[in-house]
């Protein structure tokens, strides 16, 4: 392929362990020193694009500044998700003071990563993966990625491909993202890498002692080796009119069109619930046009994930927004005929309806196993550090109970980030390899055009330590117990909440003393080094 190339550095531009932007014609290219060396890939993150400059830089990888991903800024291989494909990785070289780089005359910037060709006279054995959310798409890939060259099956009850379920809720909701755009992969990705989805398929039984899976068509797959994703199923509210037409969920792709097809129509929309889907929700069909009401049972949006002050600022923009809000409030009705037209709640009010989303969470769709003994509490599947529920069976993603490397509780975490982290661990383990699982919760969220990253996890805490200003929406807020940062959440700070992620990562966080100074600059902070 053609080669075009261009001077775009001095030697004395860059220090070791700097990095910055450039471009070659019409491609921009991260460029990198370390070691004396110049190293080149491409510029934007394989999730969303964002500009991995803005980033941090630590020893050999990048940070992404939006979502966390992880590249080795020497050959481009993506270390750590959200996002499938590598960085593209271009030819450097010195001449006298002069950095040149070369790139083929048609690049995207990023590749595939490298993958085991299907070779089922090598490998007889086949691996079968039950979901097709973050954790089984990851798991499918890396099963490659790692060697593995026997039969992969991934099982699904949509009837589409894998699709980025986040922005179900976000991007695809209010427009910014086409149905087009929403797949993860092509047919010909899966076809080319010998990965079998089957579409439409539902589990009756895991029989895990015959290793064998029976499907409620009466067909039947056995494995050698199973990850169970299957994700969560959401709750209901079991009240009178409950069955009543437009009363829907936000879990799918199919949800999502029913709703929009639904708000199209304006008028009233009530919210039951106050989760991060029940408000991303909310914040759509604003959007849309419509008149919506929040019901909680909670006192401030967010309150038991991130406290009472930054749950008022998201109520605040709601309503800046035009959402109303009755909180301490349950719905105990659903009146209508045929469909729903309106929510009794638990003090008599009355709030006229044309539509309602119910967002009270999500249960662990785990109750097809046979052979796995379920965490008592919530039917979640108990795994070791490994993400191992038992010989041969690994789960992942929302339905997995895993040890907290960090403070050793058991968690189970619905992140889209950390399933899709558990779901390459659990790959690498499936393929013979012995990987622990040391991932990070992330989540994000957008509403309105309010912007909130939230780094590790904290059921509780004894203080919020804030830097910044929590009404101007910049702000950085560390949760801390027993004098330990458990989590952080971050608003408008996408480089530190990058430095913060990596110092998490290594357990190297500054200290709780080192907070309250207020001393401490997070990006500068060692072994992190900033981007120029």
């Amino acid at each position: 392929m053609k080669q075009i190339e261009a001077v775009v550095a001095n030697i004395n531009d860059l220090n070791d362990g700097e990095m910055r932007q450039v471009a070659v014609g019409e491609t921009e290219i991260l460029l990198t020193r370390l070691d004396g060396k110049f190293h080149a890939v491409g510029a934007h993150c394989s999730h969303y694009k964002a500009p991995l400059a803005e980033g941090v830089l630590s020893g050999h990888h990048v940070v992404c500044p939006w979502h966390n991903a992880y590249f080795d800024v020497t050959t481009g291989d993506q270390l750590e998700p959200p996002g499938l494909d590598s960085l593209a990785c271009y030819q450097v070289r010195i001449e006298g003071e002069n950095v040149i780089v070369s790139v083929p005359e048609e690049t995207t910037g990023l590749r595939s990563p490298a993958m085991a060709q299907f070779n089922p006279d090598a490998d007889k054995r086949t691996f079968v993966i039950l979901g097709a959310g973050a954790a089984g798409v990851h798991a499918a890939e890396t099963l490659r990625v790692a060697g593995y060259q026997g039969r992969i099956v991934m099982i699904t009850q949509d009837d589409k491909l894998p699709y980025d379920r986040t922005k179900l809720s976000k991007d695809y909701f209010i427009g910014e993202t086409s149905s087009e755009e929403m797949p993860l992969r092509s047919p010909d990705f899966y076809k080319e890498h010998a990965i079998e989805v089957l579409l439409n398929k539902r589990v009756e039984q895991v029989q895990t002692t015959a290793k064998a899976i029976a499907f409620t068509n009466g067909d039947s797959l056995n494995y050698d080796a199973l990850l169970v994703a299957t994700g969560g199923k959401p709750l209901q509210l079991d009240i009178p009119g409950a069955d009543l037409q437009n009363i829907l969920t936000l879990r799918s792709f199919d949800d999502t069109d029913r709703i929009l097809t639904l708000s199209k129509q304006k008028g009233q929309a009530v919210v039951i619930g106050s989760s991060f889907i029940g408000m991303e929700t909310a914040a759509g069909l604003s959007q849309h046009g419509l008149q919506v009401t929040v019901v909680s049972p909670d006192s401030v949006p967010f309150k038991k994930t991130l406290g009472e002050e930054i749950g008022k600022i998201f109520q605040q923009v709601h309503e800046e927004n035009g959402v109303s809000f009755k909180l301490g409030r349950k719905a105990v009705k659903f009146e209508g005929s045929d469909k729903v037209e309106a929510v009794i709640l638990d003090n008599g009010d009355r709030l006229k309806a044309d539509i309602v989303i119910v967002g009270i969470g999500v249960q662990p769709a785990t109750d097809f196993l046979e052979g796995i003994d379920l965490h008592p509490k919530d039917g979640s599947v108990v795994v070791d550090e490994y993400l191992r529920a038992a010989d041969g069976i690994y789960a992942a993603g929302d339905i997995a109970r895993y040890p907290d490397w960090r403070t050793s509780e058991s968690l189970r975490v619905e992140h889209w980030r950390v399933a899709a982290q558990q779901g390459r661990i659990a790959a690498h383990n499936m393929a013979g390899k012995a990987v622990k699982f040391r991932g990070l919760p992330l989540f994000w969220t957008m509403q309105f055009k309010f912007p909130l990253r939230y780094i590790g996890h904290a059921e509780s805490w004894d203080e919020i330590i804030v830097d910044g200003d929590l009404q101007k929406q910049e702000f950085i807020a560390f949760y801390v117990k027993n004098n330990q940062v458990l989590a952080v959440a971050t608003s408008h700070k996408d480089t530190e909440t990058a430095a913060i992620s990596e110092l998490m990562r290594l357990n190297q966080m500054l200290t709780v003393e080192e907070l309250r100074r207020g001393t401490v600059d997070l990006i500068q902070r060692q072994p992190v080094n900033n981007k120029q």
